[in-house]
């Protein structure tokens, strides 16, 4: 199986500028992964974007690097899955685009 989370929005302190550690911006997280179904053992995904969102939200991260490789050892850890891809996006970092790092 295969779980998609797309569009995970919310807003917290992100980023290295000075502005980024006093207000709040918004991030888009995109996840998927894959799981053995077996035997009605699922894996919840609310629970997996609860999780993500407060992690993001309570570590404060400065480089999205940092944030992705947490994560990515969060999800790896608490659930047994496969080919996981994350992406975190800053949509309002810059005034022409959207920033992203993925992995």
């Amino acid at each position: 199986m295969k779980i998609e989370i797309e569009n995970l929005t919310f807003k917290c302190i992100i980023g290295i500028l000075n502005f980024e550690r006093v207000k709040k911006q918004k991030v888009i997280l995109n996840i998927s992964f894959e799981y053995d179904f077996v035997d009605n053992s699922f894996i919840d995904y609310s629970e997996v974007s609860i999780l993500v969102k407060k992690t993001m939200k309570k570590e404060k991260f400065e480089l999205l690097e940092d944030a992705i490789k947490t994560i990515e050892k969060l999800l790896y850890d608490t659930y047994d899955i496969k080919n996981l891809k994350l992406k975190i996006s800053k949509p309002n970092i810059l005034k022409d685009c959207v920033v992203s790092l993925s992995s």
